[in-house]
């Protein structure tokens, strides 16, 4: 099983329903060293799931007291595939270590 940390629209049930086929159960948890910026979407499939044109996008700043909060989901790998087609090319799927002591996938605004 693999740790996905969502602070924006895969925290939404449609969103969990159209990527994933079911609803995902998490823990809430905390990132530090990001700030959370936007992307605009363009692509029609994530469009119509979320509702949004415009998506948060986790920036690194390195700063201690930066924080963004979030769930915390536990998915398979193949979910995982699914997440990676959701974010499209906007974003990056990175390794991070939260408050709690978890490592967790995260996306993170590309080129930053």
């Amino acid at each position: 099983m693999e740790k996905l940390f969502s602070y924006g629209t895969l925290q939404l049930e449609q969103v969990q329903l159209d990527t994933f086929g079911r609803l995902l159960e998490g823990q809430a948890d905390t990132l530090q060293g990001y700030v959370v910026g936007e992307v605009e979407i363009t692509d029609a499939a994530v469009l119509k799931s979320s509702g949004q044109r415009f998506h948060p996008a986790l920036i690194k700043t390195g700063l201690p007291t930066d924080t963004v909060t979030g769930t915390i989901f536990t998915i398979t790998l193949e979910e995982l595939a699914n997440a990676d087609s959701y974010e499209v090319n906007d974003y990056i799927r990175i390794e991070e270590s939260f408050s709690s002591g978890i490592n967790a996938w995260v996306y993170v605004a590309k080129g930053c």
